[in-house]
């Protein structure tokens, strides 16, 4: 009988350590940092996703999305932003003039969320097929009063806590007025040449520089890039037990729409859209994980007036060559994607992104 009470015993303390363990092991799950993905269709607005969805046999990966918003860009000192002071608004949360980067009005600088997470420990990558100088990206990691300081701004990436990037821009480190070569001063970097070297590369910083100056179009001959590289960046992110923060740029929309070419506008955002479906494949598979979908602003003032899908191109007007005023939209999912609807000021990606950063 003793032996019996002895076994009942033994056995509910072993259910009741085995159930602390799993409430703990959940708790540790409940409450661990979310991981964020920020992808920006730089240029973006409703009529190039539109028009970008129909050459693409009409659909997008944008359909699966529940939550929307749409988000008002203008700058402080004009209704139509560029690049910089939009770039500021979601990196940093603060309203800025026009080519300014990571500053506000008075040249005060501000700490980006991508700063904030790699203080809180978070791992940091960045994908762009622009140069990874260039405004967009530059508002993540740097502080200049001028978006074309492209020399002082890759010098400050070269002392930031970014592990990885991909983009262009090599010549910005290594022609340089002050004769350094950043490239050979960068000591912890692993440098590599191709997708195959970066995915093969143990070392803790990684940077693969896609151009010497700016990338090439798809259509000069870029080779597709974002849902490629997004994956081997996600591998490589979440092979490491700390969150993340990850930047991911289609560029190229915006020149395409500077130029007025629906092809060059349409054919990069449809790679784009390609890598949001890696990232959806990726936060399915990884739910402790926020994707939010967005632009900076739009460019062009593109209008689809045609009635036929097999006459888009020559059924288009395009009211600009330059940025306009018009809202763009935002899509969420994931851990605190509800926040994402309505009607927000720009500055506010940043704040909602900010709930989610332990």
């Amino acid at each position: 009988m003793k032996l019996f009470f002895l076994s009942i015993y033994f056995l509910l303390s072993f259910n009741l350590c085995t159930s602390q363990s799993i409430k703990l092991e959940m708790s540790k799950k409940n409450n661990a940092s979310t991981s964020i993905i920020l992808m920006i269709a730089d240029g973006a607005g409703l009529s190039q996703i539109t028009a970008a969805i129909y050459k693409n046999e009409n659909k997008s990966h944008l359909e699966s999305f529940k939550v929307v918003g749409l988000q008002k860009t203008h700058a402080v000192n004009s209704l139509i932003t560029d690049s910089a002071a939009s770039g500021t608004a979601m990196a940093c949360g603060t309203k800025s003039v026009n080519g300014a980067i990571g500053v506000d009005i008075e040249n005060k600088p501000y700490e980006s969320i991508l700063k904030i997470c790699e203080k809180k420990g978070y791992n940091s990558g960045m994908i762009v097929t622009s140069s990874i100088v260039h405004a967009t990206p530059a508002s993540f990691y740097a502080n200049v009063f001028s978006r074309s300081e492209y020399q002082e701004i890759a010098f400050q990436l070269s002392k930031s806590e970014v592990d990885f990037f991909i983009g262009g821009g090599e010549k910005h480190f290594i022609k340089r007025n002050d004769k350094k070569n950043l490239i050979s001063e960068m000591k912890d970097w692993d440098f590599v040449n191709n997708l195959d070297e970066f995915d093969s590369s143990t070392t803790k910083k990684i940077g693969y520089f896609i151009s010497y100056d700016e990338p090439l179009s798809l259509n000069e001959g870029r080779k597709p890039l974002l849902d490629i590289g997004l994956n081997s960046m996600l591998k490589k992110l979440n092979s490491r037990e700390e969150p993340f923060f990850l930047l991911v740029e289609g560029s190229q929309v915006d020149w395409g729409g500077h130029d007025n070419d629906l092809e060059y506008v349409t054919s990069e955002y449809i790679e784009f859209d390609r890598a949001i479906g890696v990232a959806l494949k990726f936060i399915d598979e990884n739910p402790n994980t926020l994707l939010v979908v967005t632009a900076d602003h739009e460019t062009g003032g593109l209008g689809i007036t045609s009635n036929n899908i097999k006459k888009l191109n020559s059924k288009v007007r395009f009211s600009t060559k330059g940025h306009t005023a018009s809202m763009v939209p935002v899509f969420a999912k994931g851990v605190g994607s509800s926040e994402f609807s309505g009607i927000y000021d720009n500055t506010e990606i940043f704040k909602k992104m900010m709930l989610q950063i332990n």
